[in-house]
């Protein structure tokens, strides 16, 4: 998805994904099974990715590759959870913890991936980096409570959908830019950076969100729809419902009650021109993060690496 890269960056991505295999094989064979099969799944590493860049000049010494482990740790950790709580089958197109080992099996692996992140992080000695993150984790908790008391809701405004956006994702973001700035070599930018991760981190999630009702099969590893089918309200629903009246005076828990029927309410909202609303207004945010760098005196190659994450988080919808 970008093409970010050069020598320290390579080696601090290489040695993050050495340090989290460390982690997650250190605790007993059976949670070494189920937390490794969730680093195998793979994923993007952005997060990591953001510490090293708002990290500055610094090399990926024992304290930035710390915090990159410490940020993806907590993010596969709330992964593990959802699948928990969505009863999810799939995660990437492997099957989750959750489906191959139960409830109990895939809860304990989440608590120890996120027990594991705030220990890698703690060994860095940086209190401000540990509230950072512990700022992040509860944001995220906030986020999930309120996707789940909007579950089917009709009524749930574009502000609160994204003030769960900036919750649920926009806050590991921002704590990762945080993070990187704070053990870096920049660490007086570190709130300006993080405005810039949490307004990427809700852009992300919007578009995340424009894939659930457009993106193929092989390529999201899911069904059209499957978070309607959750009852999960995001902003294509909202926005089609505003389009669509008949829509907006549904019943979406008895509307969508089968795959066949969330693929089938996927294409209505996609006739209502609402993914194109959506996905301008996941730019718009891009705009604002990239506006947000104006403000530092970055290195031509940070800022060109920071503006390149900024749209690539446009170019995973393309």
């Amino acid at each position: 998805m970008l093409e970010v890269g050069g020598p320290r960056l390579e080696a601090g991505l290489r040695q993050t994904e050495e340090r989290l295999a460390e982690v997650v094989a250190g605790h007993g064979d059976e949670l070494a099974a189920h937390a490794g099969g969730s680093l195998a799944a793979g994923g993007k590493r952005l997060r990591p990715l953001l510490v090293f860049l708002c990290g500055g000049t610094a090399e990926p010494e024992r304290r930035l590759v710390a915090a990159a482990a410490a940020v993806e740790l907590l993010h596969m950790a709330t992964l593990v959870h959802d699948d928990v709580l969505d009863q999810a089958s799939l995660r990437r197109g492997t099957p989750t913890v959750f489906a191959s080992a139960g409830r109990n099996a895939a809860t304990a692996t989440g608590d120890l991936l996120f027990s594991r992140a705030f220990a890698e992080l703690a060994a860095t000695g940086s209190e401000a980096g540990v509230r950072a993150l512990s700022t992040a984790s509860s944001a995220l908790a906030r986020g999930e409570l309120l996707q789940r008391a909007d579950a089917w809701a009709a009524e749930v405004t574009r502000e609160r959908y994204l003030e769960r956006c900036r919750l649920k994702t926009g806050s590991l973001f921002a704590a990762s830019c945080r993070l990187g700035a704070l053990l870096g070599s920049s660490d007086s930018t570190d709130e300006v950076l993080a405005c810039f991760g949490e307004r990427i981190g809700v852009a992300f999630q919007v578009l995340d969100d424009v894939l659930d009702v457009s993106g193929p099969t092989e390529r999201t590893g899911k069904r059209r729809g499957t978070d309607l089918l959750d009852g999960t309200v995001t902003l294509p629903l909202i926005v089609a419902s505003e389009r669509d009246a008949e829509l907006a005076a549904g019943d979406l828990k008895t509307a969508i009650t089968t795959a066949d029927e969330a693929e089938a309410m996927s294409d209505r909202i996609a006739a209502t021109g609402a993914l194109d609303e959506a996905r301008a207004q996941a730019l718009a945010y891009v705009a604002e993060a990239k506006t947000t760098l104006a403000e530092l005196d970055l290195g031509s190659d940070q800022r060109r690496a920071l503006d390149l994450v900024a749209d690539g988080v446009v170019e995973r919808y393309s």
